[in-house]
């Protein structure tokens, strides 16, 4: 059962900690986000909780109120990159097939361009 305590070989819990650098786009008392280090479009921010989840469903299930604070927080890094009012993604991998790699709940915040459309 997750339980939101770090996890010692987690990189997103590294980072968080400040032990893996990071650009630091925002910081609350709950989320961090910062850069992604192989952006997929202009703009590609990940917003992660501060406390360890592995995926969304987890996070979810176990912290509803910490999810709304990640998807707020996600709008409010749209915000300060200048992309709210154009539009924007939020995405979130859950699971190897889907192509999460980092099993650490997290939110891709995409924009800056116009994006592929898929699943409208």
């Amino acid at each position: 059962m997750a339980d939101g305590q770090p996890v010692a070989d987690c990189l997103f819990c590294k980072i968080v900690a400040g032990e893996i650098p990071a650009t630091v786009v925002r910081e609350t008392e709950n989320t961090f986000a910062f850069k992604d280090i192989n952006p997929q479009a202009p703009i590609h921010d990940l917003v992660v909780p501060r406390a360890h989840y592995a995926d969304a469903a987890e996070l979810a299930a176990h912290s509803p109120e910490l999810t709304a604070a990640l998807l707020v927080e996600a709008g409010e890094v749209a915000k300060a990159e200048g992309i709210a009012d154009d539009g924007y993604r939020i995405v979130f991998n859950t699971g190897a097939h889907a192509g999460q790699t980092v099993f650490h709940v997290h939110a891709h915040v995409l924009g800056g361009d116009f994006l592929a459309h898929f699943g409208s």
